[in-house]
């Protein structure tokens, strides 16, 4: 049996700390051959616009923008469709590769068998 992981990353700029650790965690899974599923929920929605990556800082961290390139190459990113909804974003607002899915997608990848979820 594969394992794959189904991360939710929940903050954003309003707690640097636990957004930071969500993007590293799982550009280090993908980094181990892990299949990954990114999702961005709240105000970590706004990673998934061109650019805002780029303007996260926390000292002592890897660039969230090269986190979000490295599973963004080997894994999916998806935005919450009720938090892309709640800031006005569509499809065409989303860096090429992310997605925007609900709560039906992302229970049907925490259910599936060998997946381990993880929540920041």
């Amino acid at each position: 049996m594969s394992r794959s992981m189904v991360i939710k990353v929940t903050a954003g700029h309003d707690a640097p700390e636990r957004c930071n650790q969500a993007f590293t965690v799982a550009a280090a899974a993908v980094a181990s051959g892990v299949e990954v599923s990114l999702w961005l929920t709240g105000e970590s929605a706004w990673f998934a616009v061109p650019g805002r990556a780029e303007d996260f800082e926390l000292p002592h961290a890897a660039p969230l923008a090269d986190l979000l390139a490295a599973v963004l190459a080997a894994g999916r990113v998806t935005v919450c469709t009720q938090c892309a909804a709640r800031r006005d974003l569509a499809q065409g607002d989303l860096i090429e590769g992310v997605r925007i899915a609900g709560a039906p997608s992302f229970v049907e990848e925490t259910l599936r068998e060998g997946a381990q979820a993880l929540v920041y």
